[in-house]
C-alpha cells in the first residue's frame, strides 16, 4: 500500500483529498497531513513518504519554496492547485505530477499509476546500488566502490595512497592528487578497503602496503612513493610488521 503525506494550509481542501484518496482505492493510505508547512517539513526530515501531495498557494510558505527547502527528496512530490498557469511550473520543480483542484477522479487514477510507476523504478534503482557495493565482496577483482556525493565511484585499489579519519569522515587521498571525502567513519572504510594490500597503522590512517616505500622504525613513521609520511602505532607495529 502507498503512503501518502498531504500539505494544504486549507482544511477543507485538505479533508476532501483525504477522502478522495482513502476512497479512491485500498492501495493508498494518508499516513499524515499538515496545514502547516513548517510542521510537515519537520514530519519529512524522518520519514518517507511513497509520495506527497503539496498545495502551492499557501501564504507563509507556498509549494515551490517548500520544495526547495525539503531535506529528503527519495519520493514523489504532486503539486495540487486550482491555477491551471502552475502547470509547466510544477513540472519543472522536480514535482512528478499535478491535479487540478477540485481535483477529478480520472486525474487522480493517472497520477496514482505515475506514483506506483516512480516507486518500482526507484526500487530498482536501491537494488541496482547495492549490488554494486556489494561488488567488492569478490575475491576475483581490484576494483573498490564509495558511495559519495549521490554517486558510485569505482575505483583500483592501486589508484589509492591511503585514507585519514576526521571524527564521522574519512578521506581518501589519490595517487593523481584527488582527494575523496568520505561520510563514513575509518573503521567502515576499512571494512570496503581489501585486507590482503591495506592495512590500519594507526587509529587515523590506512594505508595501501603497495605504496609504501621505507620504514623508519626509529621514529616510527612510514613514508609512502608519494613522500606522505604516515605514522605507524606502538599498537600496530608487530602486526604491521607481520602483514610486511
Amino acid at each position: 500500500m502507498l503512503q501518502a503525506v498531504i500539505v494544504d494550509d486549507e482544511i477543507k481542501a485538505l479533508q476532501s483529498l483525504t477522502w478522495e484518496l482513502t476512497n479512491f482505492s485500498d492501495e493508498i493510505k494518508v499516513v499524515a497531513s499538515f496545514t502547516n508547512p513548517h510542521d510537515a517539513l519537520i514530519y519529512l526530515e524522518k520519514h518517507t513518504p511513497d509520495c506527497l501531495f503539496l498545495d502551492i498557494e499557501m501564504p507563509t510558505m507556498d509549494g515551490f519554496q517548500f520544495i526547495k527547502k525539503l531535506t529528503n527528496k527519495n519520493f514523489p512530490v504532486v503539486i495540487t492547485t486550482a491555477y491551471n498557469q502552475y502547470a509547466l511550473k510544477a513540472i519543472k520543480s522536480e514535482a512528478l505530477d499535478y491535479l487540478l483542484k477540485p481535483i477529478d477522479t480520472d486525474d487522480l487514477e493517472e497520477t496514482i499509476t505515475k506514483i506506483k510507476k516512480f516507486n518500482n523504478k526507484n526500487f530498482s534503482m536501491e537494488k541496482l546500488e547495492m549490488a554494486l557495493l556489494n561488488f567488492n565482496s569478490k575475491a576475483t577483482h581490484n576494483r573498490i566502490t564509495l558511495n559519495t556525493d549521490g554517486k558510485l565511484l569505482f575505483l583500483e585499489s592501486d589508484e589509492i595512497l591511503y585514507a585519514e579519519s576526521d571524527g564521522n569522515y574519512s578521506t581518501i587521498f589519490l595517487s593523481d592528487g584527488q582527494k575523496i571525502v568520505l561520510t563514513k567513519k575509518l573503521k567502515e572504510v576499512n571494512e570496503i578497503l581489501p585486507d590482503d594490500s591495506f592495512f590500519r597503522i594507526h587509529n587515523s590512517y590506512i594505508v595501501n602496503l603497495n605504496k609504501i616505500k621505507e620504514f623508519l622504525k626509529t621514529d616510527g613513521y612510514v613514508v609512502l612513493k608519494s613522500n606522505h609520511k604516515i605514522p605507524v602505532s606502538r599498537q600496530k607495529k608487530s602486526d604491521f610488521l607481520d602483514m610486511l
